[in-house]
């Protein structure tokens, strides 16, 4: 199965997003592959015309974690979307699978709850090097394709409310 580089994008089609301010959750359990996601999502950020002082940036233990922190920063900050960034590499046992869908229904359920785009930048993959590979290696970083997403549907948002 081919997978497609996840940092090619047409940068043209990504709207100016001076002015936006955005969250970002990560997660700390394997923090070679999140913080590298982390990187790339902010320098893509940075790149469209978001300030470093309009990232705010939260780290959390692991990546369950992910959705409270995630509502946290909508109740406590102003932003215009929160990024949630995490890695979960199946293992021997079905922890991969629980933590899989518990985090899936919770940021799904934040997109429900909170008047803000919550973009599912969660690796899930079958292998470290899967990880790896998707964090700035041979398929790119899913780090530049959450913020391009989060970009994408506060610009959605913003024209909606006009």
């Amino acid at each position: 199965m081919a997978t497609r580089d996840l940092s090619d994008y047409d940068p043209a089609r990504v709207p100016d997003a001076t002015g936006m301010r955005f969250g970002i959750v990560v997660a700390d359990w394997n923090s070679e592959v999140t913080h590298s996601l982390l990187n790339g999502a902010v320098k893509t950020l940075m790149r469209h015309g978001v300030t470093d002082d309009d990232i705010v940036v939260r780290h959390v233990p692991g990546t369950f974690e992910i959705t409270l922190a995630g509502q946290w920063l909508a109740e406590y900050d102003d932003l215009d979307g929160v990024i949630c960034l995490g890695c979960v590499i199946q293992g021997e046992t079905p922890h991969f699978t629980y933590i899989c869908q518990g985090v899936t229904q919770g940021i799904t359920q934040l997109n429900l709850d909170y008047n803000i785009p919550f973009v599912f930048g969660v690796l899930t993959t079958l292998t470290h090097q899967q990880a790896i590979d998707r964090a700035g290696g041979i398929h790119g970083n899913k780090g530049d394709e959450a913020a391009v997403t989060a970009i994408k549907m506060a610009a959605l948002q913003r024209l909606m409310e006009k």
